[in-house]
């Protein structure tokens, strides 16, 4: 009995020693890890303008690179990229991410339109530049005081005017497809202030010229079929400065981010205005 025993263990003891010695190898080759080779890096510096009212200090422009292997395509990638990474304290406006809202209006490479609507440049090596929009107050960095844009939108009572009002029963004001379809090319106006900010008048004259969108939005109303007001709102855009300082430069409906044709709808009311006198 004892025999057998002992010839038993002597045929597990190689078995044994063949599993503790390719344990720790069959353990080492399980802890390997397979690294994905990175691509090389493709950067793109960005200036882009910076100023800090608390700050006491004059404006700046401070340079970024960004690596473009990893970072969306779309200018307002860059920035969300610059902020989130590299500086907290860079500020803009933006939120829809989508070309709807009009919050993330800037000047590109000296143009003026949306950063979530306008492509990284990659096939230039030269940096992007980056400002507010022009000739408007800074709060801070690339946010433009809007108070007086909106207060001259405010100015043209962009509201339905109706003499009679509803009757008993009636649920909305309707109109013809005719007539609704002199809007298009209006109502998609975003009030992103882009038109407005690449206009020399407006430049010169922003205390008293309305300004391209705003004017726009007024001959939105204007053609409304459903508003009663035309007469009046013509009567308040006869002004030398409020409507004629517009001298048809057209970069307003160069600039449009929704391609639109402020300048179009401009014409057209001094048109109006004619046939008024």
């Amino acid at each position: 009995m004892f025999s057998s025993l002992s010839r038993a263990s002597s045929l597990l003891r190689p078995t044994m020693a063949f599993s503790r010695f390719n344990a720790p190898a069959v353990r080492s080759l399980s802890s390997l890890k397979v690294e994905a080779v990175k691509p090389e890096e493709n950067i793109k510096f960005f200036k882009i303008y910076r100023w800090d009212p608390d700050s006491g200090g004059k404006p700046y422009l401070s340079t970024y690179p960004v690596d473009l292997n990893d970072c969306g395509p779309m200018i307002l990638d860059v920035l969300l990229k610059i902020k989130n990474e590299q500086d907290p304290t860079l500020t803009f406006r933006r939120s829809c991410r989508e070309g709807i809202c009009g919050s993330c209006a800037m000047n590109i490479n000296g143009s003026n339109t949306l950063a979530c609507l306008c492509y990284v440049d990659k096939a230039s090596n030269d940096a992007t530049k980056i400002y507010p929009l022009p000739h408007m107050y800074v709060v801070k960095d690339l946010v433009p005081d809007m108070g007086n844009f909106y207060e001259q939108y405010r100015s043209i009572e962009p509201w339905l005017h109706s003499k009679e009002g509803k009757k008993e029963g009636q649920a909305e004001f309707l109109q013809s497809k005719d007539d609704r379809k002199k809007l298009d090319g209006m109502y998609e106006c975003i009030l992103c202030a882009c038109c407005s900010t690449s206009c020399p008048s407006y430049w010169w004259n922003a205390d008293k010229y309305l300004g391209p969108a705003v004017l726009m939005q007024a001959y939105r109303w204007i053609e409304d079929s459903r508003d009663d007001h035309t007469k009046e709102r013509l009567e308040a855009l006869d002004d030398s400065f409020k409507l004629y300082r517009c001298h048809t430069i057209m970069n307003c409906s160069k600039v449009c981010p929704k391609h639109l044709n402020p300048g179009k709808a401009i014409a057209n009311i001094k048109k109006r205005m004619a046939e008024m006198h």
